[in-house]
């Protein structure tokens, strides 16, 4: 009977051992199985913040293009407006000397001063403004101011001359010019693009402000003038 319980205790051990084997076999798997699900759960969380990451900076740069974008189209605009201040600039300057060309002066001279040599000056003052030699048309036209005092081309002298000092950078001239305009001939056809002349003055001389309001009371004193246009579009961009 003491030899048969060794052998039964034997017995169990073989029997349980395969057992035991199984059951650690089962929780490693469990565990590998966690391990893996854990990994791949950390990779899907890593992939969706790295597409939320590139999403974002997607956004990012369609807000850059669009504003690029704005900002290109407000140049062009600007530039566009220049191109065009230019070309009427031109066409006026152009349309005045074809004027003098076929109906000469209009102006009734002092009796000492030649009608034609009044006429010929200012011709020579405006063709120098043509020829884009904007230093030697304000010594011209303002060289005709003094000598023709009572010339009914002083409003339109002082203008132009205001304009060739303008583009010589010479703001205090301009500026005294197209005052000289806006303050003995304010219903003159000129005034308006004067007052216009004395806000870029203004601008190129770093007082914005009053460049500012300048370009307010062109609007309020002459609204349907094509420099009143001009100023709306400029204040717009403020």
């Amino acid at each position: 009977m003491k030899r048969l319980l060794p052998l039964a205790v034997l017995a169990a051990l073989s029997l349980a051992g395969p057992a035991q084997a199984g059951l650690f076999d089962d929780v490693e798997a469990r565990r590998q199985v966690s391990d893996l699900r854990q990994e791949l759960e950390g990779r899907l969380e890593t992939s969706n913040r790295g597409q939320l990451e590139l999403a974002n900076q997607n956004q990012e740069l369609r807000a850059e293009v669009a504003r690029l974008r704005g900002q290109l189209e407000v140049l062009l605009n600007e530039v566009e407006t220049l191109k065009q201040r230019q070309r009427d600039f031109y066409v006026d300057l152009d349309t005045r000397m074809r004027q003098l060309e076929t109906a000469g002066a209009q102006a009734e001279p002092a009796a000492s001063l030649d009608p034609a040599a009044e006429t010929a000056d200012y011709e020579a003052a405006l063709t120098l403004l043509r020829d884009n030699k904007p230093r030697e048309a304000q010594a011209a036209f303002e060289a005709f101011i003094t000598k023709y005092p009572e010339s009914a081309n002083q409003s339109a002298a002082n203008f132009w001359a205001g304009n060739a000092a303008l583009q010589n950078r010479d703001t205090a001239a301009a500026t005294r010019l197209f005052n000289t305009v806006l303050g003995k001939w304010p219903n003159d056809p000129v005034a308006p693009d004067a007052m216009l002349g004395l806000a870029n003055s203004q601008q190129a001389a770093g007082d914005a402000r009053t460049a500012q309001r300048t370009l307010q009371t062109l609007i309020e004193r002459y609204p349907t003038s094509n420099a009143a246009q001009a100023a709306k579009q400029r204040l717009a961009k403020r």
